[in-house]
C-alpha cells in the first residue's frame, strides 16, 4: 500500500515536472516572437490594411456561420477553452497524434498573427500566452475581425474580404446563407474545402457549417433545408 502511495506521488510530480518545463518552453516561444516584432505592432499592420473588413461589415449571416462552427462559446469562454483543450487532447493521445486541437478562435488569431502554421505541442503553449495577450488589449469583436481577415481561404485568398470578392465578387456584408455557410467552413481545411478545389467536399462542409449554425440557434430547420 505505502508502494502504491509513493508511486502515485512520484507520478504527481513527475507529471508536473513536465508540464512545467512545457510551459517554460512554451512562453519563452513566445517571448521569442514578440522580441522579433511586438504584438499589438503585428495586429496594428493588420488591422490598418486598405481592405479590413470590420465586424459590423461582414453578414450576420456570415459571423454566426464563423462561431458556431469554430468557437461556438466563443463570447462566454476566455483566451481558452478548457473544456475543448481537455476533449482534443483525449482525442489526440488515443489516436497518437496531434489532429485535433480544440483551439477558440482567440487562439487561432494567435498562430495567424505570431506564429507559423506547424503543429507543435510547445506552439500550442505558446498560442495559450499569446491568447491571453489579446484578450488583455483587444473586445471580442475586434479579435473576430482579425481572425477572419487573416485566415487562408484556397484558391490565394487571404482574408474575407478577398474571398468574398474572389468567390462570389461581392462585398462580405451581402454575403447570404448559402454563400456564408460555403465560406465558414473553408479556413479549416483550404487545400481540401475551397469550392475551386474539391465542390463535392466543399458542399459537405457546408452542409456541417448549417447543422452547427442549426444546433446553436441561429438558424431555423427550414433554413437550413433551403441550402441544396
Amino acid at each position: 500500500m505505502k508502494f502504491i502511495k509513493k508511486l502515485f506521488i512520484a507520478t504527481i510530480i513527475l507529471f508536473l515536472l513536465i508540464c512545467s518545463i512545457i510551459f517554460f518552453l512554451g512562453h519563452s516561444y513566445y517571448t521569442k516572437a514578440l522580441e522579433e516584432k511586438p504584438l499589438l505592432t503585428r495586429v496594428d499592420e493588420i488591422t490598418t490594411q486598405e481592405n479590413f473588413v470590420k465586424f459590423e461589415d461582414m453578414s450576420t449571416y456570415y459571423r454566426n456561420a464563423v462561431i458556431s462552427v469554430e468557437d461556438h462559446r466563443f463570447y462566454d469562454h476566455g483566451p481558452v477553452d478548457f473544456i475543448a483543450i481537455a476533449r482534443a487532447t483525449f482525442t489526440n493521445v488515443k489516436n497518437g497524434e496531434l489532429k485535433e486541437g480544440g483551439s477558440t478562435i482567440t487562439q487561432q488569431v494567435a498562430k495567424n498573427v505570431v506564429f507559423n502554421q506547424e503543429p507543435t505541442w510547445i506552439r500550442k503553449v505558446a498560442e495559450i500566452f499569446a491568447a491571453y495577450d489579446l484578450e488583455k488589449n483587444y473586445t471580442k469583436k475586434e479579435i473576430f475581425e482579425i481572425y477572419v481577415n487573416t485566415a487562408y481561404f484556397g484558391d490565394g485568398y487571404y482574408g474575407i474580404y478577398q474571398a468574398s470578392y474572389g468567390y462570389y465578387n461581392k462585398s462580405p456584408k451581402d454575403l447570404n446563407l448559402d454563400e456564408s455557410s460555403m465560406l465558414a467552413g473553408v479556413p479549416n481545411a483550404p487545400s481540401v474545402y475551397a469550392p475551386t478545389v474539391n465542390p463535392d467536399l466543399a458542399k459537405k462542409r457546408q452542409y456541417h457549417v448549417l447543422n452547427t449554425m442549426l444546433e446553436y440557434g441561429y438558424i431555423t430547420k427550414d433554413e437550413s433545408l433551403s441550402i441544396k
